[in-house]
């Protein structure tokens, strides 16, 4: 698929199904691209009498590089967050949720079924919040509402999320990191092959390697801070989903979201982590798939 213009920038997507079916936009999370929605999750979607889009975030994969918007330290800027200081990051998620707002407009579509991953929860929850015209349903996965207190990431992880990364001229070390990063917080399911996370690290590799993007995505996500009174004024029909087992964005961030959109319903998979377990691929279709349906 090309690229497209949208919020005055170029976002790489795929467009799976009819183009008069019902539209679902994919959004993916931190520093991840579409490739990390299974092929096997798109099709049973579209299988399910739906379009499905998925595309590039901004600073990922095959979609522009904001090389130009500032890069402020990350340690820093985390303090200053935790003071109520300026923070200067380069964008916001509340852009990254025009960016999908964009797409839509670009593509002609004028109203959709958003759901998103980790990051993507939070994008979508703001597509919720700022643009609720456009979203026909929202499900939020694996995500959280950025309030005060919740839990963070269990602590060898939070470890390995702030290490640097490989450099890009190194295929092998940065493939390698990435996969085990995704698998210690993934869950260990049998129905996944044993090189699945090393064969999607490469594929990522190979798209596109930029570390730095994914710096400022976390920068954005910091920048944001807590959504809960934004998700008290969503109305649109939401379906939250967490993982039971996850241990980077624990399932209380996810109780948290459900607590305060109003009418939210909240499920949780005990056999998933902060993934899409190939075994729980059908479970999370027919979820989603129902949710949109009755929306």
């Amino acid at each position: 698929m090309p690229n497209i213009t949208a919020n005055g920038i170029e976002l790489h997507y795929e467009d799976h199904g009819p183009s008069d079916a019902p539209a679902i936009l994919l959004v993916m999370g931190l520093g991840a691209q579409m490739i990390a929605w299974p092929d096997e999750f798109v099709h049973g979607l579209v299988g399910k009498g739906f379009r499905v889009i998925r595309y590039d975030n901004r600073d990922v994969g095959m979609s522009q590089r904001m090389e130009q918007a500032a890069t402020p330290n990350l340690v820093w800027t985390m303090l200053k967050a935790r003071f109520g200081l300026p923070l200067g990051v380069g964008y916001t998620l509340s852009d990254m949720a025009k960016d999908g707002i964009g797409l839509l407009n670009a593509l002609g579509i004028e109203q959709a079924h958003v759901v998103g991953a980790s990051m993507g929860g939070m994008i979508v929850q703001l597509m919720a919040a700022n643009h609720r015209e456009r979203l026909l349903s929202m499900t939020s996965i694996m995500s959280s509402s950025g309030a005060p207190g919740l839990p963070g990431p269990r602590a060898d992880i939070r470890r390995q999320m702030m290490a640097a990364r490989p450099s890009g001229a190194n295929r092998e070390e940065a493939v390698a990191f990435g996969a085990e990063l995704v698998k210690s917080f993934s869950y260990p399911d049998p129905a996944r092959p044993e090189n699945a996370h090393a064969e999607i690290a490469g594929l990522a590799f190979d798209r596109g390697y930029y570390p730095i993007g994914t710096r400022r995505q976390l920068l954005a996500i910091i920048a944001d801070g807590s959504r809960v009174e934004r998700l008290k004024t969503i109305t649109t029909p939401t379906l939250v989903i967490h993982g039971g087992a996850d241990p980077l964005v624990p399932k209380d961030g996810s109780v948290d979201i459900a607590r305060h959109v109003p009418g939210a319903r909240l499920e949780i998979i005990d056999e998933m982590a902060h993934d899409l377990p190939p075994s729980q691929v059908d479970r999370m279709v027919e979820l989603i798939a129902g949710h949109a349906a009755a929306n």
